[in-house]
């Protein structure tokens, strides 16, 4: 096969396919739960910190103690912003959650779809049965 065939074949591959909407539903996703924290918990956050904005959270390294971030990039300190850190690990947190909720709810539908299978052969089924056993019977 030429170079691309073989490309155009692994393209369209079933796994790849589902990869490729795996991203593209993923990305979406992460745009849901960037805005749930920003705009529902971080507000929340901020109310029980008393207003603190925990992206504006920083050491500078050299000593001085600026009035803001701002300042500090400004005068080209070297900073930690810990709150940023502190904040993506509460990102983390939820999106753990959302992602652990989705899969509980997932899990549950398909435990549901196991339950309601029937339990029995169908009535062809046995029918086929006692047909096959009925000629294993004249074979012997």
């Amino acid at each position: 096969m030429s170079f691309f065939s073989d490309f155009k074949a692994f393209l369209l591959k079933k796994d790849i396919v589902a990869l490729a909407t795996a991203v593209v539903i993923g990305a979406a996703f992460n745009k849901v739960i960037s805005s749930v924290v920003a705009d529902i918990f971080m507000p929340i956050i901020g109310l029980i910190t008393g207003g603190v904005d925990l992206t504006q959270k920083f050491i500078a390294l050299d000593g001085v103690e600026y009035e803001s971030l701002e300042a500090a990039q400004e005068a080209e300190a070297a900073i930690l912003t810990y709150g940023n850190v502190i904040q993506a690990v509460i990102y983390f947190i939820i999106v753990g959650l959302f992602i652990f909720l989705f899969l509980r709810a997932y899990e549950k539908t398909k435990k549901k779809e196991e339950a309601a299978a029937p339990a029995g052969p169908t009535k062809e089924e046995v029918l086929l049965t006692e047909i096959r056993d009925e000629l294993r019977k004249r074979n012997i």
